[in-house]
């Protein structure tokens, strides 16, 4: 679903045509529109509902090989002037550029997907309020649970539209709906906190708010005495919530923008080994439903399902156009930029194949290890691949959860993690980035 108006994409394509007969040799001109609406509440009382309107209109244009983008948040043809007025000021003042530019007519797609990306039932305040406080109750209802940091659930809906003196147009409409609930267990300085969280982009495609609420409080009360462990070189489990993380670290090495700059520490391993044979990392902006996917890039690309990893192998960049001819590369399709920004390359739906194991047989032979259910900062060197992240969840011993662990550091090196990771079968689609539960041998567990 689409429910681009026409008169949206003539107003973007006149906005080009006024820089083009101003001075600009190429542009493009980006709008997005979003609405979000928000509630939430704490001990069972409502603490707020929130909405939020919001349209950006934004112009890129390139003079030579010059590039400026500035954006406006009014769209009437005086605004619109001074906007073109602007942007060319700007273009004509920055630095030359050598790889910037529009993509070719032969380049830009003709074809939009329909990915099933909007929702067209728009929940009222009071039903997200009701879910809100619904997982909240749950939570609380647990045994054991003293105190809540809140439930809440939210909606937003964003129509991003684009024209380009390239000959493209088009446009499409994306939804979100989440709902997610924190409390505390315990008491004094023994308290301990935990989550859950759902997010889909159809409400009927949610965890319902009962099942979260009820997942967080047990999470917390799990957590209770929670103890250091004592620093050893073992098996991390990284729990489903957090394993995703790691794709994450992948996708920043693999992104156009620092390979080109050489501060990637994959910038030379293009064709090599860097998984464990027989694992596949899958980007898929095409996803129906997906929380990242989209039908074309805001370059105008159509993008297309990669392997970035197959068999154990990188096989492919994160690209925009910039980035491409820099390497002497085609796009891959992933241009991303907001409506002030040139375009830059980011993932879309990023996952890692599920293995054949369930979570219970991943830990099953570990004799002594670490289940990481919580990460906190971001030690991580992109340029070494050197890892140190501040962890919590519960130590393995003899194949089994045998106590909850508190403030200790995981720390390895990137480039051995992705060698020794062993996927679980637990694979579900709940973030942009998603991995099943992931088991890594040999990393270090510093506590105590």
């Amino acid at each position: 679903m689409t429910d681009i108006l026409p008169d949206t994409l003539d107003q973007l394509s006149d906005l080009v045509s006024r820089a083009l007969k101003a001075g600009a040799d190429e542009a493009d001109a980006l709008l997005v529109d979003s609405t979000s609406l928000s509630a939430s509440c704490r001990l069972g009382a409502p603490e707020h509902v929130e909405r939020a309107e919001e349209s950006d209109i934004g112009l890129r244009v390139i003079v030579g090989k010059r590039q400026a983008c500035v954006s406006s948040t009014d769209r009437e043809p005086e605004a619109l002037e001074a906007l073109v007025e602007r942007t060319l000021a700007m273009a004509r003042a920055v630095p030359e550029d050598p790889f910037c530019g529009l993509a070719t007519p032969a380049q830009i797609t003709t074809e939009v997907p329909d990915l099933d990306l909007a929702d067209r039932v728009e929940p009222s305040p009071e039903q997200l309020a009701a879910r809100a406080l619904e997982a909240e109750e749950a939570a609380r209802a647990i045994a054991g649970v003293t105190n809540s940091e809140g439930g809440s659930a939210s909606w937003g809906r964003a129509t991003v539209a684009m024209a380009a003196s390239n000959g493209f147009r088009g446009g499409f409409t994306r939804t979100q709906q989440s709902v997610s609930a924190a409390v505390l267990a315990g008491a004094g300085t023994a308290m301990e906190r935990d989550y859950e969280f759902t997010a889909a982009v159809y409400g009927e495609d949610l965890m319902p708010a009962a099942e979260v609420g009820r997942r967080a409080g047990e999470r917390a009360i799990r957590r209770l005495g929670a103890r250091k462990a004592k620093t050893a070189r073992v098996p991390v489990v990284f729990d489903r919530r957090v394993a995703n993380s790691l794709l994450g670290h992948l996708a920043s090495a693999i992104n156009g923008r620092d390979v080109a700059r050489g501060t990637s520490f994959l910038k030379d391993r293009m064709g090599e080994e860097i998984f464990a044979p027989g694992l596949t990392v899958i980007d898929d902006p095409h996803r129906r439903r997906g929380l990242k996917s989209k039908p074309f890039d805001v370059e105008g690309l159509g993008g297309a399902r990669h392997q970035v990893i197959q068999n154990g192998r990188l096989t492919t960049w994160i690209l925009d156009l910039r980035t491409a001819r820099q390497l002497g590369l085609s796009s891959t399709g992933h241009a991303s930029r907001s409506t002030g920004g040139p375009p830059s390359p980011a993932s879309s739906n990023l996952y890692l194949e599920p293995g054949t194991q369930s979570v219970a047989d991943l830990i099953g032979d570990i004799e002594t290890g670490f289940l990481v259910t919580e990460m906190m900062g971001f030690g991580v060197n992109p340029i070494t691949g050197d890892y140190s992240r501040g962890a919590s969840g519960f130590w393995i011993e003899k194949g089994e959860i045998a106590y909850p662990v508190s403030e200790v550091t995981v720390a390895g090196n990137l480039k051995e993690m992705f060698r020794h990771i062993t996927p679980a079968d637990d694979l579900v689609f709940q973030f942009g980035t998603n991995a099943p539960t992931l088991r890594v041998d040999g990393m270090t567990v510093a506590g105590s």
